[in-house]
């Protein structure tokens, strides 16, 4: 793993940390603060994710180092929290408030929910629950307690579904343990040892068991709450040690190997199409020592040493394979492109990973957008143009009240700025130039507000409050004429009271709590789906249908999609699929052709031919894991071939 790493510059870097910033001037001891005290804060910033402003002697703030978020402020001794303090969520929500000794939770202290409700009040041992009391985040019914650091812990989502109960001793867990998906059904079930997975089963939405490990040790398939896979690899001792694979929307997004739970060694990052966007060397879950970074097209963009994440000595190339730019250090003067079109987005100086310094933005048509300074990837001091070049915002320190507009020369926002992010009063619009929001900003998020969406006719589709960077409130929806759909109160984004409308005005449903037997319309008003709706989603038995109203699907659905057993029509209603579905991918069962074939499916693997609707073939190959993985071939309407070659999870891949 190491010896990839050529520079012995870049290996003192990396495991002298602390002694690399003396060395550089980052910090010095202060006797009268008591404390590390950091000298040149933006350099400093490369070498660490947080930093700490002290205000007076052994009080200070702790912020981090990519937003400037405050995440701490309280006392400190030696560089470490001591004494009292608070924690903040990224929004600035109090998560603890309490003691600390050496760096961790120690003595009495609180945590919080991010809806502010009380989680856990009680005493803490090195960062443990040591004696104490957990509450639910809906209610603050009381859950479970902890003595001498042992007990029986439970969590609950916001619908008081339950998640996790285990076993505690020390303050980790250690004995059984049983995890849960957001419906309810068992995910995780064994023994658990300081912590780790020790002697574990883990099931799928259909309980079927995907992985064991015993002592610790195995080959695991790890899914998220809502049943995607998450994880695939090799475990030992507890941990991702070994060959592994990470997924993020059923794509792998990284590939390569682990130590510990961490990236370390030789690996691969991925885009959600498949295409490589980087490979090299990581340590401790970062990129460090050798690696190239790749565009849209496989073009490799740069290629040189990282250090901690950050491009710290290389070069960077055009399309051509010309060299447009060098880094030495963390510095340099670099050229931005954007990902998909190439066209050039940033032109200036780089200090520690991130645009620091002069810099100019570029619009897609080549016009100058912002021509100033920056800190830290923000815009700092400097003026903002339109499209056609007139000037249309001024910054100082970070502050101001700006105009953005798209590559059209169409308002995108105006409002507040404060510390480089949007912050304050602000409006949002649509590429066509719609009011999509207006409302509070924080930290460069829509905060609180009215949020609206529209068809492609431009017409109003749903208009609703938004609270906590979500849909909470009331709203409405609408078919693409304007005429109601529905009107209630949303609940993180979920319909949850309510009442559903046809196209003549009738009342078609009721939804209390987010449940209720619902029949859902596209946006001409043709049935798509009527059934059971359970935590705002569907949930139970139901059926789907096709524009014209026949029948397209009818069985099990859970977290609002389908699992459980099923059955699948054609257009002409004859039966094209039966059997079981695993997170709305046909899993166990028999897929009909219209030639009376039939292609069996096991556990998401098998070789098939695949019908459109209406009966033409569109594939015929192998199935892995419920998607088209292996070789391949596709047809279009017609039974022309036009593609033929390999699959990746569900895409093409040469």
């Amino acid at each position: 793993m190491l010896e990839n790493i050529k520079s012995k510059k870049i290996l003192k870097e990396i495991f002298k940390q602390l002694n690399y910033k003396w060395k550089l001037n980052l910090i010095k001891y202060n006797k009268k603060l008591q404390n590390i005290m950091i000298i040149d804060l933006n350099y400093y910033k490369a070498f660490s994710d947080r930093y700490i402003i002290y205000e007076s002697k052994g009080r200070g703030k702790e912020y981090n180092s990519y937003n400037d978020n405050l995440i701490f402020e309280g006392e400190y001794l030696d560089g470490k929290r001591n004494g009292k303090g608070k924690e903040y969520y990224i929004f600035g929500n109090l998560l603890f408030e309490g003691e600390y000794l050496n760096g961790k939770r120690n003595g009495k202290g609180k945590e919080y929910y991010e809806n502010g409700k009380l989680k856990f009040d009680g005493e803490y041992l090195n960062g443990k629950e040591w004696n104490g009391k957990g509450y639910d985040m809906n209610k603050n019914n009381l859950i479970y307690q902890i003595k001498d650091g042992k007990g029986i812990k439970k969590k609950y989502n916001r619908f008081d579904i339950l998640l996790f109960e285990g076993e505690y001793i020390n303050g980790e867990k250690n004995g059984i343990v049983k995890k849960y998906f957001g419906n309810g059904k068992l995910r995780v079930e064994g023994e658990y040892l300081n912590d780790k997975k020790w002697n574990i089963k883990c099931f799928d939405f259909l309980n079927n068991i995907k992985y064991q490990l015993k002592e610790g040790k195995g080959f695991i398939k790890k899914y998220d709450e809502d049943g995607d896979l998450d994880y695939e690899g090799e475990y030992l001792n507890g941990k991702r040690n070994g060959k592994g694979k990470e997924y993020i929307l059923r794509h792998v997004r990284f590939e390569g190997s682990y130590l510990n739970g961490k990236r370390n060694g030789e690996g691969k990052e991925y885009n959600l199409k498949g295409k490589l966007r980087f490979e090299g060397v990581y340590i401790n879950g970062v990129r460090n020592g050798r690696g190239k970074e790749y565009n849209n097209k496989n073009k490799r963009v740069f290629e040189g040493e990282f250090l901690n994440g950050i491009k710290w000595n290389g070069k960077g190339y055009d399309d051509i394979n010309n060299i447009i730019y060098e880094i030495k250090n963390g510095k340099g003067n670099i050229k931005e492109y954007n990902y998909y079109n190439d066209k050039l987005e940033y032109e200036g100086e780089y200090l520690n990973g991130k645009r620091n310094g002069k810099g100019k933005e570029y619009y897609e048509n080549g016009n100058l957008k912002f021509d100033g300074e920056y800190l830290n990837n923000k815009k700092w001091d400097g003026k903002g143009y339109d499209a056609k070049n007139n000037v249309i915002y001024e910054i100082k320190n970070g502050n101001g009240y700006i105009k953005e507009y798209n590559d059209d020369n169409k308002l995108k926002y105006e409002g507040g700025y404060l510390d480089g992010e949007k912050s304050g009063k602000g409006k949002e619009y649509s590429y066509n130039g719609k009011l999509e929001f207006e409302g509070e900003f924080l930290k460069g998020f829509k905060w609180i507000g009215k949020i609206y969406k529209y068809f492609y006719n431009y017409n109003l589709k749903f208009e609703c409050e938004y609270i906590n960077g979500e849909r909470n409130g009331k709203g409405k929806e609408y078919y693409i004429n304007g005429q109601l759909k529905f009107e209630g109160e949303y609940s993180s984004d979920i319909k949850w009271n309510g009442k559903g409308y046809d196209l003549k005005g009738n009342i078609i449903y009721q939804l209390i709590n987010g449940k209720g037997k619902v029949k859902e319309y596209d946006e001409n008003g043709n049935l798509e789906y009527e059934g059971e709706y359970i935590n705002g989603e569907r949930n139970g038995k139901g059926k789907e249908y096709y524009r014209h109203g026949d029948l397209k699907f009818e069985g099990e659905y859970l977290n609002g999609k389908k699992n459980g057993k099923g059955k699948e029509y054609y257009t002409f209603s004859k039966l094209r699929f039966k059997g079981e579905y695993l997170n709305d991918k046909k899993w166990n069962g028999e897929i009909y052709g219209i030639n009376g074939d039939i292609f069996v499916l096991k556990d998401g693997n098998g070789k098939v031919k695949e019908y459109d609707e209406n009966g033409n073939l569109e594939f015929e190959g192998e199935y892995i894991n419920g998607e088209r993985n292996g070789k391949g071939k596709e047809f279009n309407f017609d039974g022309k071939l036009i593609f033929e070659g390999e699959y990746l999870n569900g895409d093409k891949n040469g």
